[in-house]
Order: structure tokens, then sequence, then C-alpha cells
């Protein structure tokens, strides 16, 4: 194992201080293991608060900030934050309108938001909860119940977020969340695996001309190994799975997401091939984000998340936002 680490079980602790040398607009709550936007919450507006495993930078404290969430919680690498730690983000950011959690689904997860929502409720704080289930691949796998959550979790994060951020109250953000959610589907291709430090070893083994097909965000199973072949045809494969679960048509945001370790140059190869698929289908791109956003550690290969947009998902798309890892509009 060749890593950039001090020891293993302090990787997400110095991560955590490198964030706060790093970013001046957020603050870290070392004790907690939370990070929030540094101003504090604001005065009259939903909070929203995210959170899992680390591993998969900038996903979710890169997305911290104005038009975005309000606190992020850590877990240990590719280990569901804690109840307790959930709470406290919660507690930090509630202004007495609510507080939406965004949460992936994976069992973990889910049952520790859960739990911190229900200790919420306790002290009075209102809290809704959307679950992110885009992954189009395999369901009932390893850590979930139902479909894994993967690349929709940015798009939920940034349109409910601009919701927020412009005044909407907590069922109303809560209910974009979900729609945003309903409309987004994913899919993921690993050309390598990735090596969790605690354990100081990949997760799974591929052959040096084998693919994983549908592959999670941890290095789960996908539904098939396959040939590596040329990205045309990878991408074919996947928009294939995406468009049979949901029908393609009309405008639609993209996100070409890098697992870790693929170099943007394919990255942009891989869009090539995203736009001229869709292209063929008469779908229009009129959005997209190309880059790492959901990262697996180390992983080579990519996850395609399409979302099918509507006028008002576009123009809360398109709302400004400043935070460590997407911003425009100001």
């Amino acid at each position: 194992m060749k890593k950039l680490i001090n020891s293993p079980d302090r990787v997400l602790d110095d991560a955590l201080v490198g964030v706060a040398a790093a970013h001046p607009s957020l603050t870290v709550n070392t004790f907690d293991r939370y990070i929030a936007r540094a101003g504090g919450p604001t005065p009259g507006k939903v909070g929203l608060v995210s959170g899992g495993g680390s591993g998969h930078e900038p996903l979710h404290g890169g997305f911290v900030g104005l038009g975005m969430l309000d606190a992020a919680c850590p877990g240990e690498v590719f280990t569901s934050p804690v109840p307790d730690q959930i709470l406290a983000a919660t507690r930090a950011v509630d202004v007495g309108t609510g507080v939406l959690h965004i949460v992936k689904n994976y069992t973990g997860d889910v049952l520790n938001f859960q739990l911190a929502a229900e200790l919420a409720a306790d002290d009075g704080v209102r809290v809704e909860g959307v679950v992110v289930n885009d992954d189009v691949a395999v369901e009932n796998s390893t850590w979930t119940a139902g479909r894994r959550g993967t690349g929709a979790t940015v798009f939920v994060e940034k349109i409910a977020g601009a919701a927020a951020e412009l005044g909407a109250d907590l069922g109303t953000t809560a209910a974009l969340g979900r729609e945003v959610n309903d409309r987004s589907r994913s899919f993921g291709v690993a050309l390598t695996p990735c090596t969790v430090p605690a354990s100081g070893k990949p997760g799974f083994e591929l052959g040096e001309d084998e693919v994983e097909l549908g592959v999670g965000i941890h290095g789960e199973p996908g539904r098939a190994r396959g040939r590596l072949t040329s990205a045309r045809e990878l991408v074919a494969v996947a928009l294939d799975a995406i468009h049979t679960d949901m029908p393609l048509s009309g405008e639609v945001l993209v996100m070409v997401n890098g697992l870790g370790g693929t170099p943007l140059i394919e990255l942009y190869v891989v869009y090539a091939a995203v736009a001229e698929w869709l292209a063929g289908h008469g779908v229009g791109i009129t959005r997209n984000l190309v880059g790492n956003y959901v990262t697996s550690l180390e992983m080579a290969g990519c996850t395609i998340t399409v979302c099918r947009l509507t006028p008002q998902l576009t123009h809360l798309w398109d709302a400004p936002v400043v935070t460590p890892a997407l911003r425009w509009g100001r």
C-alpha cells in the first residue's frame, strides 16, 4: 500500500485538519466531527445536512457553503457517521425552520441518520429526510437494501440547497430533493479496485483486461464482470442500463464523475461518448459536470449520472453556489 498518510488510523483526523487549514469559509468541529459554514447558520433558512463514509471526497464536505449544504458529517473511510455527530451537526445548523437530511441509501447511513433525526425531534428540531438511491446497476447489494445512492447525491444537494437559499420551507425543499432523486439515474464502471488504509489491501481483484460493470462507490460488486473495451462501448452499456430503467428524453443534466484514479483527459473521452449516445437518442444535454465529485479513494473508473430536467430544476441548478468543490454565479 502506497498512500500519502501519516498513519492508517489518523487519516480522517489529519484530513479534517487539512480541510480547516485550506478553506477559511468552513469551520471544522474536530470533537463532534462535522464540517459547517464558517459564518454559522443563516437566519430563517432551512438547514441541509449530509454525510457518509470518507474516501468519496469532495463529497460531502466539499459541498458545504452558499447554495448547497450547511454541514457535512464524515465517517471513517467507507464507514457511516455515527448518530451523535449527525445530531451535533443538525443542532448546529437549526435556526427553527427545520433541517433536511440528505442520505445515500446505505444501511448504516440510513439507520444512523434516522436515529439522529429521532433524537433531534426530542429536542424540538423538525427534520425531514431524502434518501438517494439512483444506482440502476443492482439492488440489495453489499451494505444496501434496495438501490445504492451515488452521483445523484450531488444533484440533490445542489438543487435542494439552492431552494433553501431562496427561502423554500422544509417541506418544499424535501419535495424538491425527492423529485431530483426520482428523475436521476447512475451507473458506474471500475477499471481497478481501491485500498482502504485500515485494511492495507485492495477491496477486490480485477484482471488486467477486466472491468466491473455497475460497481458501487465502495467497490461493491456490480452486475457483471466484462472485458476492457472502448470508452464508447462502456458508455453504451451504462446508458443502455439507465435508459432501460428511466427512458431518457428532453433536456438533461449529465455528470461524468471520476472515481479518483482516472485522468481528466479520459473523463472527457467518456463525456464525448455520452454526448454522442444521447444525441443519437434525441436527448439534449443542457447542463453538465465533468470531474471528480464522488470518488472511491484511488479507484480508476467513472460513474455516469443523468437527471431529466424541468425548467424549475434548471433554474435551481443555475443558482449561485460557493463551495470548495462547486462554484458559480457569484
